[in-house]
């Protein structure tokens, strides 16, 4: 297994993102929350996954709590992360929602809570006092953010009065908006990039084209509109290519491409143990230097339709049409 450190954590670089424990969103039904959830937690602590990320939006909590009862007994053996959707992020508020994260998960600290998305509205000066404290007296270890540009990441950091260690954001061989700003300054100062959706929901495993698009949540993500998976298609050749060498997936070469990057935690969701074990095994998955070129190349070359251009085919697609 290999492991990120920076800042005084240490943690597995492959990781588990939980959306879709008991999000209905997804479409997995009740026996996936009930029996399979665990089973992929039980499972990817035996591989040596120490990190696992939820967040009380996630089936409004149920996602916490599948979680929580997956890691009771072992609590030593995980680096729990959850996040605060910001909506009223005003101090009795803030200590209300950590308070029912931490009951949710069955846990008396979370070793890393983070605000989910940067709220344009409500000053943040308050909602990070607010976690300061939550940190001084024992029930966050450590604070992150989400979704957050780099100028509103080091605010944080003045707002909370040390180290804001982590943020999450979009980032996967389709998406490198990361790679500007976020992802530099993270490895310049020993703080980490957390990256969701590594396989930009499935677009990066190669088994969607333009005749064969997946259902449920995924419909609403402009990356598999038709136009786009043909866009697609030289950068999902050039992962086929480089996964027959090597005998693995896209996928798990996705993953690898990311985790060369130094200060980059994955946290690909799971549909079975199979997927997890999969996605596991992508840490152990070596590139080369010139198949990092070729893939960052093919990378580069893939430029997607993204909203708002992608908005009437997106309602399109919702129709039917």
């Amino acid at each position: 297994m290999r492991f990120v450190e920076a800042n005084g954590v240490r943690v597995s670089a492959v990781g588990v993102g939980t959306w879709q424990f008991g999000s209905r969103e997804w479409g997995y039904g009740d026996d996936y929350a009930q029996r399979e959830a665990g089973a992929i937690v039980d499972r990817a602590i035996e591989l040596g996954v120490t990190f696992f990320d939820t967040a009380e939006i996630y089936g409004f909590g149920r996602s916490e709590r599948i979680l929580g009862e997956a890691i009771a007994g072992r609590r030593d053996q995980v680096f729990v992360a959850t996040k605060l959707l910001p909506l009223l992020p005003v101090p009795p508020v803030v200590r209300n929602r950590v308070a029912g994260s931490l009951r949710r998960l069955g846990v008396e600290r979370v070793d890393l809570y983070q605000v989910h998305w940067p709220n344009p509205i409500i000053p943040q000066a308050p909602l990070f006092r607010t976690l300061a404290e939550e940190q001084a007296e024992g029930r966050i270890t450590n604070v992150g953010v989400s979704n957050y540009p780099l100028d509103r990441w080091k605010a944080a950091e003045v707002d909370l009065g040390g180290p804001v260690l982590s943020n999450q954001v979009e980032y996967s061989l389709a998406k490198r908006g990361p790679e500007a700003e976020v992802l530099p300054w993270a490895q310049a100062n020993d703080r980490i990039v957390i990256a969701y959706s590594p396989l930009a929901q499935g677009f990066l495993s190669g088994r969607y084209d333009s005749a064969h698009r997946p259902r449920g949540v995924r419909t609403g993500n402009p990356l598999f509109l038709p136009e786009n998976l043909d866009r697609g298609a030289e950068l999902l050749g050039v992962l086929r290519d480089v996964a027959g060498a090597h005998q693995a997936t896209p996928s798990q070469v996705a993953l690898s491409w990311l985790l060369r990057r130094p200060n980059v935690v994955v946290i690909p969701g799971a549909s079975s143990v199979a997927q997890l074990e999969s996605n596991v095994a992508a840490g152990d998955l070596e590139l080369s230097d010139e198949e990092d070129a070729r893939l960052t190349e093919a990378s580069d070359g893939f430029h997607p339709t993204t909203l708002p251009a992608a908005l009437p085919s997106l309602i399109r697609a919702r129709l039917g049409r």
